[in-house]
């Protein structure tokens, strides 16, 4: 598979056009065209034998839409391929303060979290820096079809893949996403299962998005029972990278919590979530279940609010997450298995 160009910052394309002897400003010229999804046919300002030259050894472009699924909110689902033929998904968000993306950051997950779908499958591949870059890309031309003006002011990496285990590749894009996009870190959420010694890392390296722990459940006993890495990652371990993390940062942590009727939503929990939050500054976003296909129940209105009230009553921030997207089925990995299946 050739090289991807979007994997490379300004600097770097600076070198590597210099070390092919053309001249420094073409770098300028090929970066704007990448940042904007451009292929080399659409390269107009740069001479068409150098772009036959560098579509021999590179890709411009990482990712293409190949489905999209519409939501009556306006949500908007996004089936990637890539260069090798693998898929992956995105979601594109709207509200009231602009666009957000959902981007994956692995082909598949080895976490095996029991509710979600995009680890059924396993780990095939990381995504690299540039690829990443590709769904951003890809969303914003998409929005400007009908408004010139639109574009990506947000970005969650929630989509498939556990970000922290790709940890390079994902912070090598998290600083792609400022210079070819614009997006600055506190316009990002990096959502993780609790890699403790990379968020540490994320810290020591003076990152500063918004770091979203997928906690699920109050107490290791019952936590390792939905997700696997709680055999490795103790709470009492992440909680303790979080805090340093917001001590470094200065970024309030975000504690993700799937509501899962007769499992995590008693006031027992409630109780154990407040031992868990007190002293610095988090708060807890209440997630309805998504049905994946797991043996977990999720939670009607009514039981979503009185666990609400069982922690805002005990001073835990706290809020119920908006679903979107339910109609298109939103979660991890869904889109890309009906589509799969529907091909085979």
């Amino acid at each position: 598979m050739k090289k991807l160009l979007t994997d490379y910052n300004l600097a770097e394309l600076e070198e590597i056009l210099k070390q092919n002897g053309a001249p420094k400003f073409r770098a300028k010229q090929l970066f704007k065209w990448l940042s904007l999804g451009v292929d080399f046919d659409g390269m107009t300002d740069l001479p068409k034998s150098f772009r036959v030259e560098l579509s021999e050894k590179y890709s411009a472009i990482g990712a293409t839409i190949i489905k999209e699924a519409k939501s009556k909110d306006g949500t908007v689902k996004f089936l990637f391929r890539l260069c090798d033929g693998n898929l992956i998904e995105g979601v594109l968000m709207k509200y009231k303060y602009g666009n957000t993306l959902c981007v994956s950051t692995q082909v598949g997950c080895r976490m095996n979290c029991i509710f979600c779908a995009s680890g059924k499958d396993g780990l095939l591949r990381n995504l690299s820096a540039g690829e990443m870059l590709a769904e951003v890309i890809c969303a914003n031309a998409y929005l400007r079809k009908t408004d010139s003006e639109a574009r990506i002011s947000n970005v969650v990496l929630m989509g498939s893949g556990e970000p922290l285990d790709n940890y390079d590749e994902v912070t090598k894009f998290l600083r792609l996403l400022t210079e070819s996009q614009g997006i600055g870190q506190r316009s990002i959420s990096l959502s993780t299962c609790g890699l403790v010694d990379n968020i540490r890392k994320l810290a020591d390296e003076d990152f500063n998005v918004t770091l979203c722990i997928s906690l699920h459940a109050p107490t290791d006993e019952k936590r390792i029972k939905v997700m696997p890495t709680a055999r490795k990652f103790k709470i009492k371990d992440i909680i303790d990278a979080t805090k340093y993390y917001f001590s470094k940062s200065g970024r309030r942590v975000i504690f993700e919590y799937a509501m899962m009727r007769n499992f995590n939503i008693s006031e027992a929990d409630a109780e154990e979530l407040r031992k868990l939050t007190a002293g610095y500054p988090c708060h807890v976003n209440l997630i309805p279940l998504n049905e994946t296909g797991s043996t977990l129940v999720g939670v009607n209105r009514k039981e979503a609010e009185f666990f609400l009230k069982l922690l805002t009553d005990r001073g835990i921030s706290a809020t119920i997450r908006r679903s979107l997207g339910e109609d298109i089925e939103g979660a991890c990995g869904q889109l890309k298995r009906k589509y799969v299946q529907d091909e085979n």
